[in-house]
């Protein structure tokens, strides 16, 4: 007889109770091919439940082929059924206790990247969902269209003109869930065939990642206090592609002059390359007015990211490519093979929020925020270092890079660190060649208050200087 576990207050249908258990036994191989089931007259008897109620629950196994039944003799467990799992080993994990942006609870996070969301206007930001919810066109409910709503297309073509320089028709503009997929995106119409990617080094991480799917032709670009360095291009190579951050190079906080500018596009033209332009924080600078992009300059050779992840929220996943005109249809056509479009109604939300000016407002809001924690975190370091530290990279975005004497930052250190109850990211995470910024870490301040970001220095000075 079968013995079976029947919970009459749980969620699950008594015939889904018995199913289950019957399918978890078979697949285990407690019971084995061939081998008979209680008839379903004497198991509903031994349950108390009624005969309908096994023969639904013996139906079901019977659907997904676990037994057969012969006629007058009854059912069989069905040869082949059993499933022999291969034990997971700890090295199938790749996670290391302190490799999530979602560090454990007590930990001051210095990683980059992440607002100040405890500030962001989430009740005006609602109205404005609310909004897009209920005055969306019908079209909104269904596939819509791969590049945008062109009325957000047309909204961000204008605010791009007004904030950033950028000078293109809505057309150019398609909508993405974020910079990793405008990454994906130009990977996959640029980089077939093994093309050649250059990529500033340092550099995020995740861009050599992404490319790396495409192609194993990646070369690094040395950066200097200024950024990229045209001059210390390969003189042989033959790019398909050169990623920049030129606005605020990450991470070391660079800002290419017009010099190097001209000199990247006038390379791009004659090798016909495409510079892939990331604007990912430049509209938060506390030293002068905001540095107009490099698409403003050579339009038909840069391809332009940007998303809303550091204005708004991460979780937005609202991002946006600018393309020359002769590449729009084929990044169209793959995004909307990989998603068919992003969140209509994001869209309409966002596009609201902008007119109305909020955006703008948000912004100097977040800016005046923002410089006087980046003034706090530089104040502390010095006080608490005094000459052995010094900051680079501090005139715009979300972070600094700390470039301390004598310390070198091993993943060992940064565990320690991270034990501590300090979260950092070393420069050298992020690098290809090994070795040019092992005494740099990353400290992202956006989203710490003042006497967080003064116990975080604390511990940080109670580690380093043991």
């Amino acid at each position: 007889m079968l013995y079976i576990n029947i919970e009459k207050e749980s969620g699950n249908s008594l015939a889904k109770q018995i199913y289950e258990q019957v399918r978890r036994r078979i697949l285990n191989g407690d019971l084995l091919a061939d081998e008979k089931l209680s008839s379903t007259r004497e198991l509903s008897q031994a349950l108390n439940i009624s005969r309908s109620t096994v023969i639904t629950s013996y139906e079901m196994l019977l659907s997904e082929g676990l037994v057969y039944s012969k006629i007058g003799s009854g059912v069989y467990v069905s040869p082949g059924a059993k499933y022999d799992r291969m034990p997971l080993q700890a090295t199938d994990y790749c996670m290391t206790a302190f490799s999530s942006e979602q560090l454990p609870k007590g930990i001051i996070n210095f990683h980059s990247g992440t607002p100040a969301l405890d500030q962001f206007p989430m009740a005006k930001w609602m109205k404005y969902v609310s909004r897009a919810y209920r005055g969306a066109p019908t079209s909104a409910l269904g596939y819509d269209y791969p590049a945008g709503r062109p009325e957000f297309r047309k909204t961000m073509s204008l605010f791009l003109k007004k904030t950033r320089g950028v000078d293109c028709h809505p057309d150019q503009i398609l909508i993405t869930s974020g910079t990793k997929q405008g990454l994906s995106l130009v990977a996959q119409c640029l980089l077939s065939n093994n093309k050649e990617a250059w990529i500033e080094d340092p550099s995020n991480i995740h861009v050599k990642k992404i490319f790396h799917n495409y192609t194993k032709n990646i070369t690094p670009l040395p950066v200097d206090d200024k950024g990229i360095q045209p001059d210390l291009f390969p003189p042989h190579g033959n790019p398909a592609l050169i990623f920049v951050t030129p606005s605020h190079q990450f991470p070391m906080g660079g800002i290419l002059p017009i010099q190097r500018r001209l000199e990247l596009l006038q390379y791009a033209e004659k090798a016909v390359s495409y510079i892939v332009e990331d604007d990912y924080d430049s509209e938060f600078r506390y030293k002068g007015l905001p540095i107009n992009s490099l698409q403003e300059l050579g339009n038909e050779r840069v391809i332009y990211l940007g998303s809303f992840s550091k204005t708004l929220f991460p979780s937005v996943r609202l991002g946006y490519m600018v393309l020359p005109r002769h590449l729009i249809e084929c990044f169209s056509e793959y995004k909307r093979l990989c998603d068919h479009h992003s969140n209509s109604f994001t869209q309409l939300a966002v596009m609201d929020f902008i007119n109305s000016g909020e955006m703008e407002r948000h912004i100097m809001r977040m800016n005046k925020l923002y410089a006087k924690r980046r003034n706090c975190l530089i104040s502390l370091l010095k006080e608490n270092f005094s000459d052995t530290v010094k900051v680079l990279g501090d005139s715009s975005g979300l972070h600094i890079v700390a470039e301390f004497r004598d310390i070198i930052f091993t993943p060992d250190l940064i565990n320690d660190l991270a034990a501590a109850g300090v979260g950092v990211k070393s420069v050298e995470e992020h690098a290809i060649v090994k070795g040019c910024h092992a005494n740099q870490v990353i400290l992202g301040y956006a989203n710490l208050e003042p006497e967080e970001i003064k116990i975080g220095i604390e511990r940080l000075k109670n580690v380093l200087i043991s």
